[in-house]
């Protein structure tokens, strides 16, 4: 406890901890919905755009990176939705399409541009979120305090629409509900998401803070708003577990939270058992 209470008189420690509460609140709202909509890879492919993205930014040496790669991940998850409807790319081939040659790129260009003298360790620091975490300035943790309750703003204010389009797309479009609308609204905050979450658990890592917390909650729970509640105190309580861990035992932060989620879906899943 003594350990604890040393760190946490560090203001990057309170940084890391206010910005990993809200990306974890932040993620655990839409995972329910990508999973139930068949969508889950959606984060695989927009976390590479944005290490893409990040690869671009440090080429430019542009000091604050968000200004550039929200943009691209936004776009990315506009033209994901786009062209999951077409005949000729379904959705899972254009999100490995975008994502395998986002992430391509982006590793080409940091080894012909990049005049870091450790470039395996920035490209592991960004790809597993090893210490990004613990490096946030105040304007970046501002910034994620701004979005985070955006997205949460726009989740509570979509939510019925959201839960629409979630379960019956068609039905929701036969009654008045604008469908592509409001997909566009979830592939927005999806981006959003994204890129906050990378400062967290790394590009390649960050599908498991949207999806585990879902799967977690949906192993016990039946209801859609009940297992959005849970999934959220979830993927609140593993991060900050994974934290306090990563502090404590000196592990890399994004594989430990990570692995965190990781055991909690195997006792939830376990629980599932026993409660049916």
């Amino acid at each position: 406890m003594s350990t604890l209470i040393h760190y946490f008189s560090f203001s990057f420690v309170q940084y890391a901890f206010i910005v990993g509460v809200l990306i974890s609140l932040c993620s655990s709202l839409l995972g329910v919905t990508l999973v139930l909509k068949r969508f889950s890879f959606i984060g695989d492919g927009l976390s590479h755009v944005a290490f893409g993205a990040m690869a671009i930014a440090a080429v430019l040496n542009l000091s604050n990176n968000m200004y550039l790669v929200l943009p691209f991940t936004v776009i990315a998850a506009i033209l994901l939705l786009r062209t999951g409807k077409n005949t000729k790319i379904q959705g899972d081939a254009a999100i490995a399409v975008i994502s395998v040659s986002s992430l391509a790129l982006g590793y080409l260009l940091m080894n012909v541009f990049s005049s870091s003298a450790n470039l395996a360790g920035d490209v592991c620091s960004t790809l597993f979120g090893s210490t990004s975490i613990l490096t946030l300035t105040k304007a970046e943790v501002y910034l994620c305090v701004i979005l985070s309750i955006a997205v949460i703003a726009a989740f509570i204010v979509f939510y019925n629409k959201i839960f629409a389009v979630t379960f019956d797309e068609n039905f929701a479009q036969a009654v008045g509900t604008h469908a592509s609308l409001y997909n566009l609204v979830i592939a927005v905050i999806i981006a959003i998401i994204i890129v906050l979450a990378m400062n967290l658990v790394g590009s390649l890592l960050i599908s498991a803070l949207v999806i585990f917390p879902a799967l977690s909650a949906m192993r016990v729970l039946r209801s859609f708003k009940s297992v959005i509640i849970c999934s959220a105190a979830v993927s609140v309580v593993c991060s900050v577990s994974g934290l306090l861990i990563s502090i404590l035992a000196g592990t890399p932060v994004g594989s430990t939270i990570v692995a965190v989620n990781l055991f909690v879906f195997v006792v939830f899943s376990v629980a599932g058992k026993f409660l049916k």
